[in-house]
């Protein structure tokens, strides 16, 4: 009888200091938020597996934090090795954060080429009347692209605001976009062992 085992699909995040990664992290993990005063940076790669249910299938995203060190060569070779996925995120409330994405994009697309990519607006809670980036400027960014971006999200980790909306929705794009070997990595390898045949018997001489 097969095994059915759950597949396990990588998923990193990927922008600069300072823009809400760790806190996605940490409301992926168990839905809550530190302020400033209470946040220690983080300093080490870290990751953690959440199952989710798409349709009739079960899987499991493993989301990664580089903890700040995305640019030791080191890290940056085991961060991105096997990535499904990959979410490019920015503080909405800081244009520079937004500008640098072309850096963060050509490492992606270098290092983890089969990813699907995602951007992600953190801090919509401090978006306010006049945002620093403006819909149009994410747009124009998509186009500029070549249409890698697979979706645009806007996130607030402070009050969780599409926060699981988002990931709800990655992993729906990366079962549909990988469903076939999904459904070939649900059998155990065990189910797929050919055993030899048993050799016949010699018929006994009857004469």
């Amino acid at each position: 009888m097969a095994v059915v085992k759950t597949p396990v699909l990588k998923v990193i995040l990927c922008g600069e200091y300072g823009v809400g990664k760790s806190s996605l992290f940490r409301r992926f993990i168990n839905n809550t938020f530190l302020p400033n005063s209470d946040r220690r940076s983080t300093l080490g790669l870290d990751h953690f597996e959440k199952l989710y249910q798409v349709g009739d299938k079960d899987v499991k995203l493993q989301l990664w934090d580089t903890g700040g060190m995305e640019r030791i060569a080191s890290v940056t070779s085991s961060y991105y090795k096997f990535a499904e996925a990959a979410i490019l995120v920015f503080s909405l409330d800081n244009a520079s954060s937004f500008h640098v994405l072309s850096q963060h994009l050509l490492d992606i697309v270098t290092y983890a080429e089969n990813a699907k990519i995602f951007l992600c607006g953190n801090k919509s809670d401090l978006e306010g009347s006049a945002p620093q980036v403006t819909d149009a400027d994410i747009e124009n960014f998509c186009e500029q692209c070549h249409n890698l971006i697979s979706t645009t999200y806007k996130t607030s980790c402070k009050t969780g605001k599409g926060v699981e909306e988002m990931f709800s929705d990655i992993a729906l794009q990366l079962v549909e976009t990988n469903r076939s070997r999904i459904e070939l990595q649900t059998l155990d390898h065990n189910s797929f062992k050919i055993t030899n045949p048993e050799p016949l018997e010699e018929p006994s001489c009857s004469c």
